[in-house]
């Protein structure tokens, strides 16, 4: 018997909110500490034209238990860490960095004409890898493969994205954590692209414009969790610009404080320990 495609349609929309981090840098965010998102944690939007709003950066902090993509728009971003790397990124480049037991780093903006507009996702570790050597790397905007739809583009920063009509495309960054995929979907006036999409999680957040996902119309700043099925189809009105985001969910215990993310609270205490005693990264 023939299988039957079912398309994906949105279960719940979650409104971006403001907050600061670092030193007192203005965000938008939405995040997900109870498994909403699973694998995904948070989503940070970093969007100004006045610097004053994120000029004073992130300065050194740990981490343990997550990795982290930073992906920008324009304006740039300079990642610094004990391990060494050092490295800037600009207008469609990316960065990934798996903490694992312990990473501290730092993230100072760069400005451009248009000011900053960048975006952080937290991604969860499963429980056999939130203690794992910490890794980083980073992605330029050209080793970045190129999905065409009718008046659409997507632009695969890591994952397996398809369209029905069969194109396929693979990001670079390929050990996102619960088989992740991220991309960037542009759609002008009237453009639509339908993709093959049967990852449990699969999440869609606007961020320019609006997009009509599936049935319905998602707004600028909102967040869209999609049901089952293993179709997706995006259009657009008036154009838009989105994050897609899929992977596969852990159904972990998450126990979360401030950079850390673990699976119990007593391995939070004990990265709290490790930091104050230097042992965070390693004996």
């Amino acid at each position: 018997m023939a299988s039957t495609s079912t398309l994906r349609r949105v279960e719940q929309q979650q409104r971006s909110h403001p907050s600061q981090d670092g030193d007192g840098v203005r965000i938008q965010r939405i995040h997900d500490f109870g498994g909403g998102l699973d694998p995904y944690l948070m989503l940070d939007e970093l969007g100004s034209d006045r610097p004053d709003d994120y000029i004073g950066g992130f300065p050194p902090h740990p981490h343990r238990g997550i990795q982290t993509l930073t992906y920008v728009i324009h304006g740039g971003l300079t990642h610094e860490d004990h391990l060494g790397h050092s490295s800037t990124i600009r207008a469609g480049d990316a960065q990934w960095m798996h903490t694992g037991r312990g990473i501290i780093h730092s993230e100072m903006p760069l400005t451009d004409s248009q000011g900053l507009h960048a975006f952080q996702l937290w991604l969860n570790l499963p429980a056999r890898d939130k203690l794992s050597p910490a890794t980083y790397r980073d992605v330029r905007s050209a080793e970045m493969p190129r999905l065409a739809g009718q008046g659409a583009e997507l632009i695969a920063l890591g994952g397996r994205w398809q369209s029905t009509g069969g194109e396929r495309v693979e990001g670079p960054l390929d050990a996102l954590a619960g088989d992740g995929g991220v991309a960037h979907v542009r759609l002008e006036s009237g453009g639509d692209l339908t993709l093959e999409a049967d990852a449990p999680t699969l999440l869609v957040y606007v961020f320019d414009g609006s997009l009509n996902v599936g049935e319905t119309v998602v707004p600028r700043g909102q967040l869209a969790r999609l049901g089952g099925g293993d179709r997706l189809s995006l259009g657009s009105t008036e154009g838009g610009q989105a994050l897609l985001l899929a992977g596969h969910p852990h159904r972990e215990p998450i126990a979360h404080y401030g950079p850390f993310v673990m699976n119990e609270h007593a391995e939070l205490g004990q990265a709290l320990r490790d930091y104050r005693d230097g042992t965070l990264t390693g004996p």
